[in-house]
Formats: C-alpha cells, sequence, structure tokens
C-alpha cells in the first residue's frame, strides 16, 4: 500500500503535498518494512490506542492495532479529507489520492 504513494512521491512533492505514514511496529520493524520497501518518507512508529482514540480511530482490540485513518491535511493543519477504515478495505488509494489533491489545488488556483 505504501510503495504507492512513494511511487508517486515525487508528482506529490509537485503539488505541495509531503507523506507521513505510522504503524504500531517497533521501531525495528518499522525501518524493516520501510526499507523494504524503498520508502523515502517518514514512518513513524509504537503507535498507540490513546493515540488512535486522539483521531477517534478504531482500534481493534483482539489484534491491539490501530485500523486504517487517514488524512490530507492543510499547512495549518485543518483536516480536509479522511477516511477511516475497520478493516483493509477503504483505504486511501496512492493514484486516487493525487487526483483528489490535484483537483483541490487546481480549484484554489482558479
Amino acid at each position: 500500500m505504501l510503495t504507492g504513494y512513494e511511487e508517486r512521491r515525487a508528482a506529490f512533492a509537485e503539488q505541495g503535498v509531503g507523506i507521513i505514514a505510522a504503524a504500531v511496529d517497533s521501531e525495528e520493524k518499522t525501518l524493516e518494512i520501510a526499507e523494504r520497501q524503498g520508502l523515502g518518507f517518514p514512518v513513524a512508529h509504537g503507535v498507540t490506542k490513546d493515540q488512535a482514540e486522539l483521531l477517534d480511530s478504531w482500534w481493534d482490540e483482539g489484534r491491539n492495532f490501530i485500523q486504517p485513518s487517514e488524512f490530507v491535511l492543510s499547512k495549518s493543519g485543518k483536516v480536509l479529507m479522511s477516511t477511516y477504515s475497520n478493516s483493509p478495505i477503504g483505504r486511501m488509494d496512492a493514484a486516487e489520492a493525487l487526483t483528489l489533491v490535484t483537483m483541490m489545488n487546481a480549484r484554489r488556483k482558479g
């Protein structure tokens, strides 16, 4: 999933967008995954249940991790778009997210 964002990282940058990801995994496991996928953007580690609650995200009690919660933020931190899932279905697709950002920027300039 994150590889799609890496593949489009330059196009997102052209739109003025930075990418940040986060996971519940340990620092070691997160670095391993980021390196294996060749990610060039920051990936935070150790997301907690308290942090998930601050985002109003679903926390999977049985498996002890946050379900997908994705945001498009303005430079000031305002949430422009968001998705919340309680399963792997419903995640923001990188190509669709880039199309959305491109459209939003064009409307803002127009």
